[in-house]
């Protein structure tokens, strides 16, 4: 059985230094992160193989899901636990198609219930609904309103991220919405104490209503 999507959802960043991401993956895993997704938008075929590579056997020591963001090819090659596709609506069905029925596939959604729905019927394991708050990873995204995760909850059935411009003190209002997971870089990455922060946003869980 696939492990449900839940808790908080660690986004790395953009590093070219492997060591550092392995050294700050760790730690928020320590701290309490329950999946990871390894976003590389500008490195090489090589490192990305790399730092997806060693990211895989950092998460199995934590009994955590990798998934890999945005390309399939490479999700496969690893054999990572899944992928997360972005706008392109064939892209479930190839990651489908190249990954088969075990592996995760997660979706983001926008702020766009319709396409939610549609893909749940087609096969994804959760979807992705933001951006919440401003965001500095997507400056231009298109804000996503608190009500379409409340509405959503109500509609889908499978497990709904939140996602866009979460920090500490933000996240709680996500969290009471019916988030099942929140997805974090930088209010988590650019901290000095991933560790502790990893267990702020986590304890954050505990409280749900």
């Amino acid at each position: 059985m696939k492990p449900a999507i839940k808790g908080l959802y660690a986004i790395t960043p953009e590093t070219g230094d492997t060591a550092q991401l392995l050294d700050k993956t760790r730690a928020a895993l320590a701290g309490g992160a329950q999946w990871v997704q390894y976003r590389s938008k500008s490195a090489d075929v090589a490192l990305k193989h790399e730092q997806a590579t060693e990211l895989l056997e950092l998460c199995r020591d934590f009994h955590a899901p990798l998934i890999v963001n945005d390309d399939v090819r490479l999700a496969a090659l690893i054999e990572a636990d899944g992928v997360h596709v972005g706008e392109d609506d064939a892209r479930l069905i190839e990651a489908r198609i190249n990954l088969g029925p075990d592996k995760i596939i997660g979706v983001s959604c926008y702020q766009d219930l319709a396409r939610a729905l549609r893909f749940e019927a087609e096969g994804a394991d959760y979807v992705a609904f933001g951006s919440f708050y401003p965001s500095a990873t997507k400056p231009g995204a298109r804000p996503c309103p608190l009500s379409l995760l409340v509405e959503a909850k109500t509609q889908l059935h499978l497990p709904v991220v939140a996602i866009g411009g979460i920090t500490l003190a933000n996240a709680q209002s996500l969290i009471d919405a019916g988030a099942d997971a929140i997805a974090v870089i930088s209010a988590l990455f650019d901290t000095p104490n991933v560790e502790a922060c990893a267990q702020a946003f986590s304890s954050l869980f505990a409280t749900r209503h």
